[in-house]
């Protein structure tokens, strides 16, 4: 019994020795965050003033200077409730796919942690939000401490203690730097758009480093008791994960030959442009007496005479597939999980060119042509872009169709053909939906598929996304094994 006390008491007080300037530093954050919640609940007087004051202050000087509060809005959108969820569920699932069950049990308890404490203290308190004399944004619910303080220093924390590892040592204190300067700009939002006292921001800062020191001090014990050495914070959690937390490991050279790739894709781009410019400008100005003609005309036609509420509201919600929030959510899902399975940055670079280069040859001919909308009545009002061609058909065919020729090669499994029956469906529904909402003309759904054809062919000429594959490149989790995904949880916990 006692040689197996000693065991025991040699990793723990080795833990205890290697960590008690941390936890002297958690123990004073949990001891200022509680003082400030005295102060605040009793209202002293003192600070008070200072909350009021410092508010004040800021609103006079914010609210005049627009573009100010539009930068302002933008920083603390990476601490709204949206942004933080992503990060911490498309880590988690990342984390996962590379058998770190560990590490995503630390991100769910985390961030876990920090949704309820935060909900939880604000009806404690009961705060008001501050009063200023020009108001700039609003939010419901009571003011301390600050979500958005809170969740950034968390959700950030946590994210930079899993994948510190994946970083070279000399670049690991620039990315401390740089977390810590996201979560100090985004409380300094929230006291600026007048939405947050001073004091709430201060609080959620030190609840949020106590609560991150708390996990993160577990975790280590957690490693210690399993016969793994304590090494400092700085070197991240899990030293020992690197491998499998870096995104792209074993990936020596994004492109071979990156120079003229960047030139053929400009030179492509210009290309592209004249042909949609092209064909545009001959379908919007020259095409009387042809059959393009025709079909502009009475399409359009067609569809406005067979509108109905039911099928308005359905052409509504399909048309929705193709636009910009509908887009960017599925791009922010796919892309980590390719990045998370098959270990490799070019595939996500052939998405995110993919989705640049529809959007600016989109802008670009739409201004060029500047064709008008159908000559019927267009249920969605008056837009700020013309006709030609579709942003919502374009967006949908680009974004299903680079989908598509990334995940067909990269699996064997009957569920491929989804993929491509998405990027042939949603496209075609969008098109529908557009063209029945008097949106568009038909040539404008052919602009799209011009576009969509062009810039992916030169794309994939250029990029080569799947060169992987065909080198040999095996996923992280193989098909078979896409079933055992939900077991991870279940061993985390387990010994080595």
């Amino acid at each position: 019994m006692g040689a197996v006390k000693d065991v025991l008491r040699r990793p723990l007080g080795h833990f205890t020795e290697r960590t008690l300037a941390g936890l002297a530093l958690v123990l004073g954050a949990g001891v200022g965050f509680g003082l400030v919640l005295v102060l605040v609940r009793v209202q002293w007087s003192p600070l008070y003033d200072v909350d009021h004051g410092v508010a004040q202050w800021l609103n006079a000087r914010v609210s005049p200077i627009g573009p100010l509060v539009t930068v302002l809005n933008a920083i603390t959108d990476l601490g709204g409730r949206a942004v933080i969820v992503w990060l911490v569920t498309v880590a988690v699932v990342g984390l996962l796919i590379r058998r770190q069950g560990r590490l995503a049990v630390f991100v769910i308890v985390t961030g876990a942690g920090a949704l309820i404490l935060d909900p939880a203290l604000k009806t404690l308190v009961d705060r008001l939000r501050p009063e200023v004399a020009t108001p700039i944004s609003s939010y419901a619910g009571q003011s301390f401490p600050s979500g958005h303080a809170l969740g950034s220093m968390v959700a950030y924390g946590a994210l930079l203690l899993v994948f510190l590892p994946a970083m070279a040592p000399r670049w690991r204190k620039l990315a401390m730097v740089v977390v810590g300067v996201v979560v100090f700009l985004i409380g300094f939002t929230r006291v600026a758009l007048g939405v947050h006292f001073l004091s709430d921001v201060i609080g959620a800062w030190l609840l949020g480093a106590a609560w991150l020191g708390v996990t993160a001090y577990a975790f280590r014990l957690w490693r210690v008791e399993r016969g793994r050495p304590a090494v400092p914070l700085t070197e991240g959690l899990e030293p020992e994960a690197a491998h499998e937390v870096a995104p792209a490991p074993d990936e020596e050279k994004l492109l071979p030959h990156a120079r003229a790739g960047i030139a053929e894709i400009i030179v492509g781009w210009v290309l592209v442009f004249g042909a949609l410019y092209a064909f545009g400008t001959f379908v919007s100005y020259h095409a009387k007496g042809t059959f393009f003609a025709t079909w502009d005309e009475v399409v359009p036609t067609w569809f406005a005479a067979r509108q109905t509420p039911a099928l308005n509201d359905l052409s509504w919600w399909w048309s929705k597939a193709g636009d910009t929030h509908a887009i960017l959510l599925i791009s922010m899902i796919f892309c980590p999980l390719v990045l998370a399975i098959w270990r490799r940055w070019r595939p996500v670079l052939f998405v995110a060119l993919t989705m640049f280069g529809e959007l600016t040859l989109f802008l670009a001919s739409a201004a060029a042509v500047d064709r008008p909308r159908p000559p019927v009545e267009n249920l969605d009002g008056p837009m700020p872009t013309s006709s030609f061609p579709s942003g919502h058909i374009a967006a949908t065919l680009c974004l299903w169709v680079a989908i598509a020729v990334i995940v067909f090669p990269r699996t064997d499994r009957w569920w491929r053909w989804l993929f491509v029956a998405l990027a042939v469906v949603l496209p075609v529904g969008v098109a529908v939906s557009r063209m029945y909402r008097g949106m568009h003309h038909p040539t404008d759904f052919m602009g799209a598929i011009m576009l969509t054809g062009l810039w992916i062919g030169l794309l994939y000429w250029v990029l080569r996304p799947n060169a992987d594959v065909y080198e040999g490149n095996q996923p992280t989790i193989e098909s078979e094994d896409v079933d055992t995904l939900d077991d991870e949880l279940a061993r985390a916990g387990r010994a080595d």
